[in-house]
């Protein structure tokens, strides 16, 4: 279909993946699980199955132009979107949505971030065309649900309300990331699914929300209307888009519309967002310990994942719930499952080392 669009969102540093996400190198552009392809590559490869290439939009930073055409080849430099700085997803999505809209007005979109897995492809790519369908025939807003097979505090959590045809429900309430007991409450309930962040709709319907529920993003962008498509609209967003505000799709228009919709689904999806669910998703030994891409000897340890260079031996006696991790300069060695500390790793060692070991 030629009014479908893909937006796969590409710009984020993975700091939570440190120290093997590095600004220079993020994690979309490193294959994890040695297939010879990296996270973007994979999603790339994913989305072209339903979406005309040349209707496959990489938006991402100025920084990661070369990789962005160095992985993907296929891609007109025109199917590059480079952001001049970060400003978090809705103004990412916002700048995409008027540029499709200057190549096709009546096009249907569907976003999606570049570091997720899918095991389950058929089913999830079906979804996809089945939710473009159900946005081109309607204004709403359409996100993907997957149905949780555990308590999981890293994600956030959609309600559903009634149903409003095959698979597809009103949406009641967007909670982000919850707290253990909660995240157990919505589980057993029935009720709750995990926002995938992957989401869907008619151009025309995210430009309307946009306008009305974040009027201070579409004044720097909208503005822009005549130039997008055209050579000088990269000299118009690196003059507007730093003005934009920092704020995520999800606050800034999916948990305020009251036109939100859900797909329910089970594709075998991860958002690897974390050393955390890399650690899940990897083969493991009988005392559940993983290692990637090196070589290991590991004694009296248990549930831990070390991920070292592939010329390395890692010789491991008496841990438990350890992450190892040596990339480049940097050797970190760390509670599993205090991940969410290694930001503050990240931003100690810029503040007190320098940018060399970012």
């Amino acid at each position: 279909n030629k009014d479908n669009f893909c937006v796969i969102m590409g710009g984020g540093i993975g700091s939570r993946f440190w120290p093997f996400s590095r600004k220079t190198l993020p994690k979309q552009f490193l294959d994890f699980f040695g297939t010879g392809r990296s996270l973007l590559q994979q999603t790339f490869d994913r989305f072209k199955q339903v979406i005309p290439m040349e209707n496959i939009l990489i938006v991402t930073n100025d920084l990661y132009a070369d990789l962005v055409k160095e992985q993907l080849p296929e891609l007109k430099p025109e199917q590059i979107l480079l952001e001049p700085t970060r400003r978090n997803t809705a103004p990412c999505i916002a700048w995409a949505s008027y540029h499709i809209c200057a190549l096709n007005p009546n096009a249907n979109i569907v976003v999606a971030p570049s570091d997720h897995l899918i095991l389950k492809e058929g089913e999830f790519l079906a979804a996809i065309e089945k939710g473009l369908d159900f946005v081109s025939q309607s204004d709403n807003l359409l996100t993907l649900g997957i149905k949780p097979n555990r308590p999981e505090t890293g994600y956030g959590y959609i309600q559903i309300a009634e149903a409003a045809g095959d698979n597809f429900y009103k949406v009641k309430t967007f909670t982000e990331k919850p707290e253990l007991e909660l995240a157990k409450v919505f589980v057993e309930s029935g009720e709750f699914y995990w926002n995938s962040g992957l989401f869907m709709w008619n151009v025309n319907t995210i430009i309307k929300a946009n306008e009305a529920l974040l009027p201070e993003l579409t004044s720097k962008l909208a503005p822009g209307k005549d130039v997008y498509g055209t050579v000088q609209e990269k000299q118009f967003i690196d003059e507007n888009f730093p003005a934009c505000p920092n704020v995520s799709i999800d606050f800034g228009i999916m948990e305020k519309a009251d036109n939100v919709y859900v797909s329910l689904g089970d594709f075998g999806w991860s958002d690897l967002g974390t050393w955390g669910s890399l650690y899940d998703l990897s083969p493991k030994d009988e005392a559940g310990n993983v290692a990637l891409k090196c070589k290991s000897l590991i004694y009296n340890s248990k549930d831990n994942i070390v991920v070292l260079p592939d010329n390395k031996l890692a010789v491991i006696d008496g841990l438990e719930g350890y992450l190892i991790a040596e990339s480049d300069n940097v050797l970190l060695i760390c509670k599993k499952d205090e991940e969410h500390t290694i930001r503050k790793y990240v931003n100690d060692a810029q503040i007190k080392l320098g940018e060399e070991y970012i």
